[in-house]
């Protein structure tokens, strides 16, 4: 039998039957499921599968948050030789549809009524879809879709014996699942991953956290969203792999509450996430005064001092170590426990960049936070900081076994275990991704360190030609402008084929309003239109712009009344910038300060 993830949770059911797999809250309490229940939920669901009929090689559907039915059906799926594609809860009915469509889906899980309204939007055009099941709990007047339980009783006509015929007959390089890209340009490719993608990249994630050691049970909590490869080897590969105890989140806006309630110790965050956590864990601190304030700032930089010996591969000592002791017990562990972090043993962030002043900052709350990079191409992580070897700022050291390299022009290529097939139906992006000798052409920009450690310094689709014709690497000039100024939430650089160089601003709202405070300064309804704000930002400019060569500095500015947004296109499902769209929602703001030029 090949090594798989489904065949990783019959081992595991057999060697920790009563371990708990996963929590849901229900009534309030959180409800734990044994391993050995979850292997038997697993395998009813891909008896049902077989019953319904789904062939080896077919790919069904998943839509809605995060839940025990989706990975269920997921790890069911893979069991009979089929391959799930997750969709985001955020995607338009005509997103569903391209996906349903493309991944010639005979059956799609979706979570409730609003998700099944987008799947029944243009049923009549999806003559491959047979069955729609909706998950526990759900039900529809208006619909044929089968309830969870009557899908789970499809099941009787089955064997188990067939299911495991199935799973016995998976194929290492076999198509295991598709992770849609949320497709920052144009509509999103299936990448294909293989049954040892995720098999291999679990076990590289395990020896680099942990040193291949078995860690022992671990909390984790499942919020991102399932779709996406970094959240699928937390609740999932890693998950099974490492034998963890999974909580599923109630909802995003419940995150906070449940961090506390859970306490994670492996958490992984996305930079969005970990700079709501860095706000508000700033505006509190800003109201310390006298005592309080100096006994923050003395235990801050014995926590500093002590992550800095960590990353560099020791441990405190000494009277470091004296000092951390007691500065935990009079400061620190209020700050984590607050958070709901104070049991953390692994923190992670990954999927888009993130600025070096936060991850010093939780440094110096003693929460080390390990920055990942990698792609859906790539399985997830090709580098990353380790626990004893980290650099913050970088984007850590290439996994045991995976080749990194820089072309000429300075993209990153990767090449392990851990690069995918191509992508469903596009044989010319496969190739125009995957070189010959197995390369994976990244589209990202980086250089190496002295040390090893990798830098990401853009990407290689974004850099703007200006109409002098100089190559501008975005990225750079924006992590400046964030890096002067608190108040800056976000920003984006224009000016490509332009004179100049121009910037879009998102204020942070928290953080503005207490630069207001802090100046006697009552604070507007309308942000944007501030002017003591309007300075600040023109003051990060400045910053920004000394540090750079003339072409380069950014001339204007302007800040934006309405926020970015996933509803209104501008963000991914995993919050990335869509930079095409930024410059079409807002392209009347972008052409004010072009005028006259």
């Amino acid at each position: 039998m090949s090594d798989t993830i489904p065949a990783r949770l019959l081992a595991r059911a057999e060697k920790h039957p009563d371990r708990p797999a996963y929590f849901e809250k229900r009534g309030g309490t959180w409800r734990s499921t044994s391993y050995a229940r979850y292997a038997a939920e697993v395998m009813q669901a891909a008896r049902a599968l077989v019953s319904l009929g789904l062939q080896p090689g077919q790919r069904l559907a998943i839509l809605g948050f995060n839940r025990a039915e989706w990975t269920i059906l997921d790890l069911a799926t893979m069991a009979v030789g089929g391959a799930p594609a997750g969709i985001y809860t955020t995607c338009s009915a005509d997103e569903v549809h391209y996906i349903l469509s493309h991944s010639e889906a005979p059956l799609v899980l979706v979570e409730d009524e609003n998700q099944l309204r987008k799947v029944e939007a243009r049923r009549k055009d999806l003559p491959n879809l047979k069955h729609v099941v909706l998950m526990r709990g759900a039900r529809s007047s208006a619909s044929a879709a089968m309830t969870w339980d009557d899908f789970l009783s499809r099941a009787d006509a089955t064997s188990e014996s067939e299911v495991r015929e199935r799973l016995e007959a998976l194929e290492a390089r076999g198509l295991a699942t598709l992770i849609y890209t949320s497709g920052t340009t144009g509509p999103p490719k299936a990448v294909m991953l293989s049954h040892e993608n995720l098999a291999w990249t679990a076990d590289a994630l395990k020896e680099a956290a942990f040193g291949g050691e078995d860690p022992g049970p671990l909390r984790a909590i499942s919020y991102l969203p399932l779709s996406h490869i970094a959240e699928q080897l937390v609740t999932m590969h890693c998950g099974i792999t490492l034998g963890m105890s999974v909580y599923f989140a109630e909802s995003i806006d419940k995150l906070a509450d449940n961090l506390k309630e859970v306490r994670p110790e492996v958490f992984l965050g996305v930079p969005r996430v970990w700079e709501k956590l860095h706000a508000g864990v700033t505006q509190k601190l800003a109201t310390l005064t006298g005592a309080k304030a100096t006994l923050a700032g003395w235990a801050r930089g014995v926590a500093r001092a002590a992550n800095q010996a960590r990353a560099a591969g020791g441990e405190p000592s000494g009277l470091l170590a004296l000092q951390l002791r007691l500065a935990e017990r009079l400061f620190l562990t209020r700050v984590k426990e607050a958070l709901g972090l104070d049991q953390a043993k692994v923190l992670v962030t990954g999927a888009a960049p993130i600025a070096k002043e936060i991850l010093e900052d939780f440094a110096s709350l003693d929460l080390l936070v390990l920055e990942v990079y990698g792609q859906s191409e790539g399985s997830g992580p090709t580098t990353i900081n380790r626990p004893r070897r980290t650099r913050l700022g970088s984007a850590g050291v290439p996994l045991e076994g995976v080749e990194v390299r820089i072309a000429d022009d300075g993209e990153i290529l990767v090449r392990g275990k851990n690069v995918f097939l191509g992508y469903l139906k596009d044989e010319e992006a496969s190739a125009a991704t995957l070189t010959k000798d197995g390369w994976l052409q990244s589209g990202d920009l980086g250089r190496f360190d002295d040390d090893g450690f990798l830098l990401i310094t853009g990407r290689k689709k974004e850099i703007l030609i200006t109409a002098g014709g100089k190559n501008i690497t975005p990225k750079n000039l924006e992590e400046g402008v964030k890096a002067s100024t608190d108040v800056v939430a976000e920003c984006v650089v224009i000016g490509d084929r332009r004179k100049y160089l121009s910037l879009l601003v998102w204020l942070a709202p928290e953080a503005a309003k207490r630069f207001l405070d802090e100046k006697g300064l009552p604070a507007p309804s309308a942000l944007h239109e501030s002017p003591e704000l309007k300075a600040e930002v023109q003051r990060a400019l400045d910053v920004a712009n000394a540090k750079v060569a003339r072409v380069e500095q950014l001339k204007r500015f302007t800040i934006c009344a309405r926020p970015l947004a996933i509803e209104t296109g501008e963000l991914t499902p995993t919050l990335k910038i869509k930079r095409n769209k930024v410059a079409s929602s807002f392209a009347r703001e972008i052409e004010a300060m072009y005028e006259g030029e």
